[in-house]
């Protein structure tokens, strides 16, 4: 699993602040022939889904589009799919983090080993993982 959060950038980068201990946002998984994908980011960067989806895009030079009503971001290169997604809530002062809901955009996310894969991440060493 590939973990990338977009946290950092919105905080430290665009706010030019301290990155807050508990964060809430949404995710989504994307995966390619390789790897997993699990992208976080804060509510402030991305209201959307789709938003995520199209910044990975953006960051990776993989084409896309979103939708005529603009709701979901279409990756056009058929080697990567996006799975599903939803929200996080991550305290880093308790060291947990849980992943729940669906995207109305993408659906629900893929639970199956996930919890074992984001355990296995030097990023959650010693976090309660829940998913929903």
């Amino acid at each position: 699993m590939v973990f990338i959060d977009y946290t950092p950038v919105y905080y430290s980068s665009i706010m030019k602040t301290d990155i807050p201990s508990a964060t809430v946002g949404k995710f989504v998984q994307i995966w390619n022939s390789n790897e997993i994908y699990l992208i976080l980011s804060p509510k402030e960067l991305t209201k959307y889904h789709a938003n995520i989806v199209e910044r990975f895009c953006m960051d990776k030079g993989i084409e896309g589009s979103y939708d005529s009503r603009k709701e979901k971001f279409f990756i056009h290169d058929k080697a990567w799919h996006i799975l599903g997604g939803g929200k996080f809530e991550r305290d880093g002062n308790k060291k947990a983090i849980k992943f729940s809901d669906t995207s109305m955009a993408y659906g629900k996310f893929k639970t199956d080993g996930m919890k074992e894969m984001l355990a296995a991440l030097p990023e959650f060493a010693g976090y309660t993982i829940m998913i929903e």
